[in-house]
Order: C-alpha cells, then structure tokens, then sequence
C-alpha cells in the first residue's frame, strides 16, 4: 500500500503547555453523533500542530467568540462571523488533553486540543 503524506501531515502533534502558533487551515463540518456544525481550526508552528473543533452551538459559541477576539477580530452582536477570516492569525494557547466517553462505543476517548487562547 502507498500513503501519500499532504502538506503539513510529517509535523507531530504539538507538545502540551503554552505554544504560539498560527492558525493555517478551517475546515467546516457537522458532528457525527447529532450533526451540530462545527468549524476545525489547525493550530500550527515549527515543531508541530494541533487541530481544535469549534462547535456551533449555545455551549460553544463562547470558545468560539473567545477564538476570534483573540485573533483580533472585533465581536459584535448581531454580526456574523466568517472563519475565513482566522487563516493566518498568530495566537497564543495551552495545548493539553481531554478525555470523554464515545457516545457510539461508551469507551473513553482522549484528544490532544487547544485550549486558553491567548492573544499573542
């Protein structure tokens, strides 16, 4: 079998603690248990990346205001955000892990993710 490796794919997952990084790619999607769209961000320096799924959702929509203030990007009510506009802002965060139970099989998961940003 042949694997191809894209860009960016040969960097590690980013080591736990505080990293600067720069956010480099969104991809946009729904969750696959209950379909709540959701935007990934890839967070990504010299020694590596980390990618963090923003969910659109009353529960999520603090992270996600937090992300673009941090980035810059001003807040207002009534506005609407366009994750376009996070490609290229360099931010601080904590990298660190969370562990939760697998809806699908109830096995505990852990993911590696970003979190506390930081503006930088």
């Amino acid at each position: 079998m042949k694997i191809a490796v894209e860009k960016g794919q040969e960097k590690p997952l980013l080591a736990d603690g505080h990293q600067t990084v720069t956010i480099t790619d969104i991809q946009e999607g729904s969750s696959e248990n209950k379909g709540i769209p959701f935007f990934a961000a890839r967070f990504e320096n010299e020694d590596g990346y980390v990618s963090h799924r923003f969910y659109q959702s009353q529960a999520g929509m603090s992270s996600i205001v937090s992300l673009f203030e941090q980035a810059g990007i001003d807040v207002k009510e009534g506005a609407e955000l366009d994750t376009k506009q996070l490609i290229g802002k360099q931010i601080d965060i904590e990298v660190g892990e969370r562990s939760y139970n697998d809806p699908e099989t109830g096995n505990e998961r852990t993911l590696k993710q970003a979190m506390n940003f930081l503006v930088s």
